[in-house]
């Protein structure tokens, strides 16, 4: 790939390649924009078949944490890194070090917190180098696992998401179709049956299904299955591109709420849902509890004040509806829209206030 042609054309600012050969360190940091903040997002560690596939990752990755990051409210950038080699057998505690020492040396332009492949004992390691990490260990001040704040985020979009399929958001006797049901999905489902919900459940995991079904009363269907079932929501937290050309046909939900990332296979696929009228709450707008509940930590983590902005989501899902309404577009292109106006805005003030500072030491000289 054309690496700079690539930055100009979606505008990226900045990216960094880290190597250190006693710990077999090889990282990729990717800076979209910091028109807000410092940028803020994870390290993931994966098996990449190329080096290019590796930069390809972390800038795609990058530039949605930008608009994740906007989206949620929060005064902070976009940004994502991405180490290369095998989670399971490549991990060194030297490895991570050094890696903070290269975010050290960014001087606070990018936060880092774990992701795919990485834990907080990870972060803790780059702790030891650097404070720009959020996600470490509770003892050190952390907020701990972010899936029970994901979860809960998740729920209150479900329930903006509800508020605009039924007419009301409350989703007791609502039937909900669980793709997944990992920590994060577990957890929303905790809040779901205690609304008095009803679960659909599915997962390639077996004991996952088998601790909703006992704990929650959760039906359970094969995988295959979870597409055709009638339900009310349905929630995709497990792989991304499950709503597709094939999958979209066969949904009888009037609302799709869930956890997973990159969930639409393409972008017509959310023009697909607008036609159909069903109503699609964008993936990085509403499973972004979790980043909200790291980004706290960087003012001295408060659970409270936390939960009180991921509360938030709410409202963030209701004017994306509002805007497709508005504008008789998709969902998620008026999420991009409004995380796009928020960065334009604060970029236009930032613009006027250096034209006002020149003009006043013009004036001086």
């Amino acid at each position: 790939m054309e690496l700079f042609t690539y930055m100009e054309e979606y505008d990226y600012e900045q990216v960094v390649f880290c190597q250190d050969k006693n710990s077999g360190l090889k990282a990729i940091i990717a800076l979209h924009d910091t028109t807000l903040g410092p940028a803020l997002g994870g390290t993931r560690m994966w098996t990449y078949d190329s080096e290019e596939e590796a930069v390809i990752d972390a800038l795609r990755l990058a530039k949605g944490m930008t608009y994740k990051n906007a989206a949620a409210g929060l005064n902070l950038g976009g940004g994502k890194t991405v180490i290369i080699g095998d989670p399971k057998k490549d991990k060194n505690p030297e490895m991570f070090r050094a890696f903070g020492r290269y975010i050290q040396g960014l001087n606070g332009r990018y936060i880092t917190a774990e992701d795919v492949g990485t834990t907080e004992h990870d972060m803790d390691y780059i702790y030891m180098e650097t404070d720009y990490v959020t996600g470490i260990s509770p003892e050190f001040g952390s907020s701990g696992n972010p899936s029970p704040a994901t979860a809960y985020g998740m729920y209150r979009g479900m329930k903006a998401a509800a508020k605009e399929a039924f007419g009301t958001d409350s989703l007791e006797g609502k039937t909900v179709a669980v793709q997944g049901v990992g920590n994060v999905a577990y957890h929303m489902c905790k809040h779901l049956h205690e609304e008095g919900a009803k679960l659909i459940v599915t997962d390639i995991n077996k004991e996952s299904v088998e601790r909703a079904v006992e704990d929650f009363g959760a039906q359970a269907v094969d995988p295959d299955d979870i597409y055709t079932v009638d339900c009310d929501i349905y929630a995709p937290c497990a792989l991304g591109a499950t709503l597709n050309d094939e999958t979209i046909p066969k949904l009888k939900a009037k609302a799709i709420a869930g956890s997973a990332n990159n969930q639409l296979a393409e972008h017509k696929h959310g023009d697909m849902l607008h036609d159909a009228g069903i109503v699609y709450a964008p993936d990085y707008v509403i499973n972004s509890g979790g980043v909200i509940n790291v980004a706290d930590e960087l003012n001295g983590y408060n659970k409270e004040r936390a939960f009180k902005q991921i509360d938030t989501i709410y409202d963030s899902l209701s004017k994306i509806f509002e805007i497709s309404k508005r504008d008789n577009i998709s969902t998620h292109i008026a999420a991009d829209r409004m995380a796009e106006e928020r960065i334009a805005s604060v970029r236009r003030s930032r613009s006027t206030f250096l034209q006002n500072e020149h003009s006043i030491i013009s004036r001086r000289k």
